[in-house]
């Protein structure tokens, strides 16, 4: 069986010969297995976001591949892209519209990428399972379809995307600091909802974090990246008995520097 996600010597340098150059990417390798759910940390400009915005497409890589289950992704267009990822931002606004109602939001994501003709009108099997699937999040919204999603708190709103960012199973699912705008309840909950779903549509996974405790908890690999490149990756048994200050040990070993980062000392 081959990876799922293969990033081959991927570069990326915003504003290239001005003198607000900045290296984003610097030649980041890494290959996902079917079924992995790493976390990524590091510090703010490590190019955690830059990566999953070179793997969605964002924008184009000055050099490299990133090929997705054996699709080379990278001259594809991010719409091309987005037939075979799932994606979830930090901001619980962006994954839904909130002048629509659960259901419509539900069904948008389910008819994404078929031609949807004239009609419109939600049926009612199409309803039923869209309560199942509401009911499995534990958050009382099954009885809420007809709700506007634009009342719902940022919590309900994020677990809502995650559940539609699923339901075509995505070959690679994106979360980009997707709790990092929540309280820690409710971002405890949404990670809780996040596992869920990973586990039980056996999808392959990222998760951009600054909190270090979650990325330890969650997920079977974790890997840190700085000043654009993977400096770690551990999983399996030896990244379950991490601890924090192995992870700030190991950042001091692989950039010579201490972890200045306040934001992930305190997460």
């Amino acid at each position: 069986m081959g990876y799922m996600l293969e990033i081959q010597n991927v570069h990326k340098t915003f504003n290239l010969g001005t003198i607000n150059e900045k290296v984003a990417l610097n030649g980041v390798n890494l290959n996902l297995n079917p079924g992995d759910f790493v976390t990524i940390i590091g510090g703010n400009g490590a190019g955690k976001s830059t990566t999953l915005n070179a793997i969605a497409g964002v924008w184009p890589i000055d050099e490299g591949k990133i090929i997705v289950d054996g699709v080379d992704l990278t001259r594809l267009s991010e719409h091309k892209r987005a037939v075979h990822l799932g994606r979830v931002f930090q901001d619980p606004m962006i994954g839904t519209a909130s002048t629509m109602s659960i259901e419509e939001n539900m069904a948008i994501a389910a008819r994404r990428g078929e031609h949807r003709g004239l009609r419109w009108g939600i049926s009612r099997k199409e309803r039923e399972k869209y309560k199942e699937q509401l009911k499995e999040l534990n958050l009382g919204l099954e009885e809420r379809l007809s709700s506007k999603v634009g009342l719902l708190s940022g919590g309900q709103r994020q677990a809502i995307t995650l559940l539609m960012a699923a339901m075509k199973k995505p070959k690679l699912l994106l979360l980009d600091e997707h709790t990092a705008a929540l309280d820690p309840k409710t971002a405890a909950k949404v990670l809780e909802i996040s596992d869920k779903i990973i586990e039980e549509n056996q999808l392959t996974a990222m998760m951009v974090t600054h909190n270090m405790k979650d990325a330890i908890a969650h997920g079977n690999r974790l890997i840190m990246m700085h000043e654009g490149r993977v400096i770690y990756d551990v999983s399996g048994e030896e990244k379950k008995k991490l601890h924090v200050s192995d992870l700030l040990a190991k950042f001091e070993e692989a950039s010579g520097g201490e972890f200045a980062n306040d934001r992930m000392m305190l997460a």
